[in-house]
């Protein structure tokens, strides 16, 4: 009855050291709650949990009691000492006295009894859990069955804690990612989002460093084009070649790459700058849009690190996101280079137009010049120094004759080249190009297009020219903001007809809206612009382009209440 008693009591122990133990899912915590109820199950003098490493592969003290405080920098070769034989063979170990076993190494001189059990998880070795004794043959068989049971129940407590540390660690990335994405999304210039990247790269994986490295022209070479974290050491070393480089592999397959030591591997080609930088683990992934590879996002940690496939993963959605936000602020500043050569063009074309017209008004004075000239019929004597002069006045009329024709003659060559036009397509697409324009000025862009406008005979070129100075005059018209709304809808302009004659397009502002007289000088002549700035050339090209498509313009304002444009253009403008 004494022996069952002693055994119901250490089951029922054990029952409560179990409960216990299962008390917690933090796995420093949980670890530190097996090491005692361990020593205090078995009457131990000091106890420990040593775990395998999975990065560098060595038996590491994680949680003791009763031992140094020096004693969690001892690390173990599995198959080293008492602890690496039973994570080697997953056999326990029971001494009942140390001194006469040549496989123990001493952490505390008063041991003399030592029981060591494997922690398995899933058939695997994973640990050790060690008690030792000051008492010499301290440990029995029975405490060993004690220890063993006890060390099922630990190994499911720290395979609960790391799934669960791994929940918290996937949660964590998940929403860090999802914080990531909107900021890198709210970069617009090229290199803005490309220091964005990096930086909440090294933040979401908790890096000492990240580097984002991007394909040249020639796509054989990688440029360092951003980091967060890298000193003068990385920053200064050479390009890498796709061919010869580790991060070109990366590049090539199209797939992450992890490094345990870049310190160490025979295949990292700036060895010596990662030893000064203090650089070790390694994990690249791919920058790859539209199924292409574009260059490589790449984290690198302080201490060995093994990188779960799961912050792979959250790793390489971060690096697609980023990948389409680079493409996205690439193609953000190829827009805002076409609005500049737009408004190039527009000036250019102004400026071939207002010389039209000044050949145009000098050509009426010269022709009278001219004739006046001819009329007066200038002859002197043999010798007289004013026959020369006289012939040379002719001349240079003649010359700026030719010169007034010639100008005219190349304004003549700008007639509309007519073909179909889709009118609301043409309006979505100059909203793509001054969008970023009309947001900065604090201007909401409206669109009531007509879902079925059938296309219209125009040139597509001339006609976006005019529209976009509509948009430009409009948001000048706004300097603090505003709303403009674009309309477009078919019309019947002639009685009886069945089917649509006209279309009416209509740009209105709420802009700062204009005087009486400078609505009667909106359209006319470019050397008479009411405009108090700017060239006053714009609306002066929309007058020509609309007549030359045979469509009339109209125009509605008044001061502080906003402009209303109409253009009415035929579906297909007569043949004369």
């Amino acid at each position: 009855m004494t022996e069952l008693k002693a055994r119901y009591d250490r089951l029922n122990l054990l029952y409560h050291v179990s409960n216990v133990i299962h008390s917690t899912l933090e796995p420093q915590e949980a670890l530190q709650l097996i090491t005692h109820e361990a020593v205090h199950l078995v009457r131990a003098s000091s106890g420990s949990v040593v775990l395998i490493n999975p990065t560098t592969g060595f038996l590491e003290i994680q949680a003791s009691e009763g031992l140094p405080p020096n004693a969690a920098e001892l690390k173990l070769r599995v198959g080293e000492g008492v602890t690496g034989w039973v994570a080697r063979t997953g056999k326990p170990a029971r001494m009942g006295d140390v001194r006469q076993d040549s496989r123990y190494i001493m952490l505390r001189r008063n041991v003399r009894s030592e029981l060591a059990v494997p922690l398995m998880v899933k058939d695997e070795v994973r640990g050790v859990l060690n008690v030792d004794s000051d008492r010499q043959d301290a440990f029995s068989a029975y405490d060993q069955e004690l220890l063993e049971a006890l060390a099922v129940q630990a190994a499911r407590v720290i395979q609960n804690t790391w799934l669960y540390e791994q929940l918290r660690l996937k949660a964590r990335l998940f929403e860090s990612l999802a914080n990531v994405s909107r900021t890198i999304n709210s970069a617009l210039g090229l290199n803005d989002a490309l220091k964005v990247v990096t930086r909440e790269a090294c933040v979401l994986m908790r890096a000492k460093m990240c580097s984002l490295m991007m394909l040249d022209e020639s796509r054989e070479w990688l440029d360092l084009r951003a980091n967060y974290g890298a000193g003068e050491a990385y920053v200064r070393k050479p390009r890498l070649s796709i061919s010869e480089s580790l991060l070109g592999v990366v590049v090539r397959r199209k797939k992450p790459l992890q490094v345990e030591n870049v310190q160490v591997s025979s295949r990292y080609q700036s060895v010596e700058v990662a030893r000064l930088e203090g650089l070790v683990s390694l994990v690249s992934v791919p920058l790859l849009f539209a199924g292409q590879a574009i260059g490589t996002l790449s984290v690198y940690t302080g201490q060995p690190y093994n990188f779960s496939n799961e912050e792979i993963r959250i790793l390489s959605a971060l690096a697609e996101l980023s990948a389409i936000a680079i493409e996205k602020a690439r193609l953000y500043e190829q827009i805002v280079d076409v609005e500049e050569q737009l408004r190039q063009n527009e000036k250019l074309s102004a400026l071939g137009l207002l010389a039209a017209e000044v050949a145009h008004e000098i050509r009426n004075p010269l022709t009278v010049m001219k004739m006046l000239y001819h009329s007066l019929n200038l002859e002197f004597p043999a010798g007289d120094p004013r026959t020369k002069d006289a012939r040379i006045i002719s001349e240079k009329i003649e010359h700026l004759n030719k010169i007034v024709e010639q100008i005219l003659a190349f304004a003549r060559t700008s007639e509309p080249n007519f073909a179909p036009v889709n009118l609301n397509q043409l309006i979505n697409e100059l909203g793509l190009l001054v969008r970023h324009k009309l947001k900065n000025q604090g201007v909401e862009w409206t669109l009531r297009l007509h879902s079925n406008l059938p296309p219209i005979l125009g040139d597509a070129t001339q006609l976006e020219q005019a529209f976009l100075n509509l948009i430009l005059n409009a948001a000048e018209a706004m300097p603090r903001g505003g709303t403009l709304t674009i309309t477009s809808r078919p019309m019947h302009l002639r009685r009886g007809s069945g089917v649509p004659t006209h279309v009416l397009v209509e740009f209105k502002d709420t802009g700062e809206g204009m005087s009486q007289e400078q609505q009667r000088r909106a359209f006319t002549s470019l050397l008479n612009t009411s405009k108090r700035t700017g060239t006053g050339l714009g609306l002066a090209i929309v007058r020509r382009i609309v007549e030359a498509h045979q469509g009339k313009l109209s125009l509605r304002s008044q001061p502080a209440q906003g402009t209303v444009i109409r253009l009415v253009l035929p579906y297909q403008p007569d043949a004369d």
